[in-house]
């Protein structure tokens, strides 16, 4: 038996590794860019959530994971309209991938051996209901990145080319990761990611060994170790699921949406998009918790990820974001 390196069994990270849980209690939070180092497991814990997700009830054949018959698009030839589970979605974006590959396009064999204007789904169509994973997402070429904002913001693929007039659901979480020395994200973009994640090589000798010794064992025995750690895996999944259902019974109190409020205000963020983020973030880590009321301490544990990403630049504070939220959080939740 093989498969990606289980989620429970990555050390450390424990930020990056909430971030991508609350996103699957609540893909509206809106997903995680992880920034940091090369080799500190940001790619390894993609796929290992990938493994770790539920799976979702789909129509069998049809190419955009439509949950039942009647949201199959018009375009699609479905011969298998049976529902069944299929594993949650995870797509690469590749840097390289051309827009035809991202959105879809022109079926050119049917065309040519048919007849047929036919549509060939893209990676958006295969993404809907699950995740589309880039890394490297600071590097992605411009026309991709307004074609991303486009389909976030609508929730639909639109292809209107070469004589094909298509839409179909493109409803998924974004997850990016990328080096920061190697180019910054356009802020149109970075603003659509419901968490940011910073994350560093273990700088503790113990940390590091206990990287080495599972990373070994996985390589060496991938069966037995996927079986060690299926039983943690299993009752994360479980914890997620059960979150999932208490998600909309969560309550919100008055002083918890000023708290949202005053972060937002005290730390300059633009717009709303904070303040709603940091409540749902804080909404669903209180459902993963089993409270049944968000409270401060929910605020504090998400502030960082919901934040840090969203400040002005200030060129007279040399503080990096991740401080300066965290002091702001103290002044206002003090």
């Amino acid at each position: 038996m093989t498969g990606p390196f289980p989620f429970s069994a990555i050390v450390g990270q424990e930020d990056m590794k909430l971030a991508m849980v609350l996103t699957a209690i609540d893909p509206g939070i809106g997903g995680v860019l992880v920034f940091g180092d090369r080799g500190t497991g940001k790619s390894t814990a993609v796929r290992g959530l990938a493994a770790l997700l539920p799976p979702i009830e789909a129509v069998a054949g049809c190419p955009v994971n439509s949950a039942h018959e009647g949201e199959i698009p018009d375009w699609a030839q479905v011969a298998d309209r049976a529902v069944v589970e299929k594993p949650t979605p995870v797509i690469d974006l590749p840097l390289g991938a051309t827009e035809d590959r991202v959105v879809g396009a022109l079926d050119i064999e049917k065309a040519l051996t048919r007849g047929e204007k036919a549509f060939e789904p893209g990676l958006l169509a295969r993404a809907n209901r699950g995740y589309l994973y880039i890394d490297e997402v600071n590097l992605l070429e411009d026309h991709l990145v307004d074609l991303l904002l486009d389909v976030a913001q609508s929730g639909q693929n639109v292809v209107e080319r070469e004589g094909l007039s298509i839409r179909h659901a493109a409803r998924f979480v974004l997850v990016g990761s990328g080096n920061p020395e190697e180019g910054e994200l356009r802020p149109q973009l970075l603003d659509r990611f419901g968490l940011s994640v910073e994350v560093a090589s273990p700088k503790d000798i113990d940390t590091r060994i206990a990287v080495i010794r599972r990373r070994d064992s996985y390589d060496r025995d991938p069966g037995g170790f996927l079986a060690e750690w299926r039983g943690e895996d299993m009752a994360l999944r479980q914890r997620i699921l059960d979150a999932r259902a208490a998600l909309p019974g969560v309550a919100a109190g008055d002083e918890v949406l000023r708290d949202c409020a005053a972060l937002c205000v005290a730390l300059g963020s633009d717009g709303l998009r904070g303040e709603l983020t940091l409540l749902r973030a804080a909404r669903a880590l209180a459902a993963f918790d089993g409270a049944d009321t968000v409270t401060r301490d929910q605020l504090r544990r998400v502030a960082p990820s919901a934040l840090r990403h969203r400040l002005r630049r200030d060129p007279l504070d040399e503080a990096g974001s991740t401080t300066r939220v965290l002091r702001v959080v103290e002044e206002v939740l003090a």
